[in-house]
């Protein structure tokens, strides 16, 4: 009999599950649960980039594409970065991948070797830790706090940096906290970086989803940055094709070039139809990002307000579509605060720790659905706060 435990993967094998996926399946087994666990939005694909879909597959447009992508969609995808966040790279230095991950996992896999250290500041999204593991590099947190708006500061970062830094993950907006980093704070960080060798991963992947007089600012656009800066985005949370699985990888074309072998190999290349419709975001699809984000900024507001009138210390996120409330004047540690709320109001949010252990005290909480469900998620967390008050 194979012993399975002691001949796979040791790196594979002590990764752990995610942390946000656990309370999802929970929530998947009970009856009237309120699940504000998963960040995908709630609205349709809109209808002209489905339809787009549908005409490319009934025109029999179902054939692989180039690796890097259609030439087509990555012209338009140079197009729209240019108009959005006046930023210049050309078709050959594009990527198309699947989905956002597809194109993290392939510039951690380009850039980081056996020992190389990961600088990610936290709390921060689930995949760059296990990514940067099975690379063989060393993932090096950097906490960030409420009181600094959850950004990531210069002095944190030169405090973090070794003679081992390969590589700086970069994730504003971010997730799980909706922090923004602001130009000059993004100017003070280029500082640190300018006479060294380490890259930047910028994840933009909610670059589109900012409120208030708050500009999405790339760092790829900050003077002599772009040269170092691995900008990855994609079109699941800003057009709502989280199904249609597409991303892309912008960067200098010796970078592009190596990861597309990396591409190549692990993907071959992107779903076509998915990318016949991904040309149609690109090209007319300004306005359906306008209408969304829109409806995610009355439904920030709300959510805010209601978690502040119920007592929790609640930092006002300005990015992306969550909000990392403070549960800990309620004594219970994030996992025992989630645990309890589903079992007894059928509530399901996520723990601050699932995305490191700097999450601790906190929760995450999606508002990437409807204002019903958000009010009738704040009458059941009034309840249980009630319940739990000490």
């Amino acid at each position: 009999m194979i012993d399975y435990e002691n001949t796979v993967s040791r790196v594979a094998r002590d990764i752990k599950p995610s942390g946000i996926r656990k309370f999802f399946d929970i929530a998947a087994t009970m009856d009237d649960v309120i699940s504000l666990s998963i960040g995908e939005p709630d609205f349709d694909t809109p209808w002209h980039i489905r339809e787009a879909g549908i005409i490319s597959l009934e025109q029999g447009k179902t054939h692989y594409t180039s690796n890097a992508g259609l030439l087509e969609l990555r012209e338009a995808i140079s197009e729209y970065l240019s108009r959005r966040f006046k930023l210049t790279y050309a078709a050959e230095e594009i990527v198309v991948t699947v989905g956002g991950s597809e194109g993290i996992d392939a510039a951690i896999r380009t850039l980081v070797e056996p020992g190389d250290e990961v600088l990610i500041p936290e709390p921060a999204f689930v995949c760059y830790d296990p990514l940067t593991r099975l690379a063989g590099g060393v993932p090096k947190p950097i906490v960030t706090r409420a009181e600094d708006e959850f950004r990531l500061t210069a002095e944190a970062l030169k405090e973090a940096i070794t003679p081992k830094t390969k590589l700086l993950v970069l994730p504003y907006p971010n997730n799980p906290t909706g922090a923004v980093m602001r130009r000059e704070d993004l100017e003070a960080i280029a500082d640190v970086l300018r006479d060294t060798n380490i890259y930047v991963l910028s994840d933009e992947i909610y670059a589109e989803l900012t409120y208030g007089k708050v500009r999405h600012i790339s760092f790829a656009s900050i003077k002599g940055m772009a040269e170092r800066t691995i900008l990855v985005s994609g079109f699941s949370k800003s057009f709502a094709m989280t199904g249609w699985r597409l991303g892309y990888i912008a960067a200098p074309a010796p970078l592009t070039k190596i990861m597309l072998k990396v591409h190549q190999y692990g993907i071959m290349s992107s779903p076509s139809t998915s990318q016949y419709a991904a040309v149609e975001a690109m090209v007319n699809g300004d306005g359906d990002i306008a209408a969304m984000r829109t409806e995610y900024n009355d439904r920030r507001k709300f959510l805010l307000k209601g978690l502040r009138e119920l007592g929790f210390p609640t930092f006002e996120p300005l990015g992306a579509f969550y909000i990392f409330p403070s549960v800990s004047h309620l004594g219970m540690s994030s996992e025992e605060f989630c645990k309890k709320l589903i079992q007894e109001q059928r509530l399901a949010v996520v723990p601050g720790n699932a995305f490191g252990e700097s999450g601790e005290g906190h929760v995450r909480i999606s508002y990437a659905y409807s204002k019903a469900h958000l009010k009738e998620a704040l009458r059941r967390l009034e309840i249980f706060v009630k319940d739990h008050k000490r």
